[in-house]
């Protein structure tokens, strides 16, 4: 029988890469998307796929979910800067929204909800690398409403029994990544800027240091999370980077071109760095593709 999957946000970046992956292993693959994620540059469409119009955190959507075997939850207000000038709006959808997707997973018996997270809410840590079990520093409405969404996603499974598994992306980057406005994530921005013979905008002090996963490593732990035992593991967070990280200097050393040091922003931490043991032990996932190999590729 065909597995049915249901993807949010699934004409951006990762999403829409997800639905492609999911189509081609033959699923049957529902798709909501409100088209409101103005930092994309394109929506991507797969003519295989169906398609609604939401906005999850407003509309009723409980139908969608009918029959459907796993949910990709990807549907969110995903840009730091952009939250922290409208935290309303980056609750509503991460928060309300989440909440909604998983009482639509519940209601219609849903196999597994594969919530994407995002390594922001570790925030300012005593040690690296990030591992799963320490404590959020959320510095931000973005990663604090993420960090809520995680526990949206436990409690629905402690209490209604809807296993979920929560990947923690590290610095997503690939063909369709973003690269629009000045808030766009960093190798998309230089990428563009390069292009366009301007200036690379480092922000200060350009030592800060990210781990970066590429778009394929990301789609291929989520389809492994779909794959994994729910008796085995019911619900838990992975990570999902490489566990090696790299300098603003350094990736625009890689890009090549001008460069320019912009002013230190607010909430900004200095490093990141994925512990990904427990991910390569339990979903059997390993990063395939390095940045140096990757990153002029696209």
């Amino acid at each position: 029988m065909m597995t049915k999957c249901l993807v949010t946000g699934g004409c951006g970046f990762i999403g829409s890469h997800i639905v492609n992956k999911l189509i081609n292993m033959g699923c049957e693959v529902r798709v909501i998307d409100d088209l409101s994620a103005s930092e994309n540059e394109n929506f991507y469409h797969n003519e295989k796929a169906e398609y609604w119009k939401k906005d999850i955190s407003k509309d009723e959507c409980t139908k969608i979910f009918k029959n459907v075997d796993y949910v990709f939850h990807l549907a969110a207000r995903s840009r730091i800067q952009p939250t922290i000038c409208a935290p309303n709006k980056c609750f509503e959808v991460n928060v309300v929204g989440t909440q909604r997707v998983l009482e639509w997973s519940r209601l219609n018996g849903i196999k597994r909800v594969i919530y994407s997270g995002t390594s922001s809410l570790y925030g300012h840590q005593n040690s690296i690398p990030f591992a799963p079990n320490m404590p959020p520093d959320c510095l931000n409405p973005y990663s604090m409403s993420k960090w809520m969404g995680e526990q949206i996603c436990k409690l629905y499974n402690q209490l209604y029994g809807v296993p979920s598994i929560t990947l923690r992306y590290f610095n997503v980057y690939g063909p369709r990544e973003p690269i629009k406005g000045e808030y766009a994530p960093v190798i998309g921005l230089f990428k563009r800027q390069s292009k366009n013979n301007e200036s690379m905008t480092i922000v200060a002090p350009g030592t800060q240091r990210r781990d970066f996963t590429y778009i394929e490593d990301v789609v291929e732990a989520n389809i492994l999370a779909m794959k994994t035992s729910t008796v085995d593991i019911p619900f838990n967070i992975y990570n999902v980077g490489t566990g090696k990280n790299y300098s603003m200097m350094e990736i625009a050393d890689m890009i090549g071109g001008k460069r320019d040091v912009i002013p230190s922003r607010p909430a900004e931490v200095q490093e990141t760095l994925a512990d990904i043991s427990d991910t390569i032990k339990d979903l059997n996932w390993a990063p395939k593709h390095s940045l140096e190999e990757k990153i002029n590729s696209y």
